[in-house]
């Protein structure tokens, strides 16, 4: 019996050791702008498991309050680009485990692009779909 004990303790060891890696290892994980910085390829609005796609017709100050906006938003940074540039890409992070979503917002020929994804994980529960759908609100304010 007492062996017994010992392997659940060293068991459950091991499973808290691993379990507070993985947690590090998506909060700390670095980001690569060339990854997620790139071109919206996707003419139409869509969703997705892990995200959605927004593409609306708007003027450059949408997308200065889209900016604005997303720069707002709890846990998010920006990640690579700017309004001047055409195009920003954000990381928001999840409040507990810190999971990053990706989002990039562009601009060009008065359409308004907007992808949300995530990095980690195959289903985001509608969250980025959520987010796109608070930053095109910000983009209609005007």
């Amino acid at each position: 019996m007492k062996e017994e004990m010992k392997f659940a303790m060293y068991a459950t060891v091991l499973i808290c050791i691993v379990l507070v890696g993985l947690l590090a290892f998506v909060r700390l994980a670095p980001t690569d702008p060339a990854r997620w910085h790139v071109l919206i390829a996707e003419t139409n609005s869509q969703n997705m498991v892990g995200g959605a796609i927004r593409v609306v017709e708007a003027d450059d100050m949408a997308f200065a309050r889209v900016d604005a906006a997303a720069r707002a938003l709890p846990r998010t940074q920006v990640v690579a680009g700017s309004v001047d540039e055409g195009r920003v890409t954000y990381v928001t992070r999840s409040k507990w485990i810190g999971f990053p979503d990706y989002t990039t917002v562009e601009y060009s020929d008065d359409l308004l692009k907007m992808h949300a994804r995530l990095r980690f994980g195959r289903s985001d529960f509608g969250v980025n779909r959520e987010r796109l759908e608070r930053l095109l609100a910000a983009a209609q304010e005007g």
